[in-house]
């Protein structure tokens, strides 16, 4: 038996149920309406695909990037265009 997303008419209200495939209607539990919906759920991307902030800097140290690169490339252009007068 499938896990499907419902969605009421009536009140709004979203919630899942575990029915038979191909059920394409169910009862509303929060206002008891007969006619609420069947709806595509959205998916969540596999784990092994989100990285968390921590995970992500221990790659960028394994591969030796350097995160701090961009920042002074960016002071050292500033100082030279203050350096011009264009800043």
């Amino acid at each position: 038996m499938p896990m499907y997303e419902f969605v009421c008419p009536e009140c709004g209200q979203r919630f899942e149920r575990l029915v038979s495939a191909g059920t394409q209607r169910e009862g509303c539990p929060e206002c008891g309406a007969a006619g609420a919906e069947r709806v595509l759920s959205t998916v969540a991307p596999p784990a092994r695909l989100v990285r968390s902030p921590g995970t992500a800097r221990r790659m960028e140290d394994k591969r030796g990037t350097d995160r701090g690169g961009a920042m002074e490339r960016f002071r050292k252009q500033r100082a030279t265009e203050k350096k011009r007068g264009g800043g």
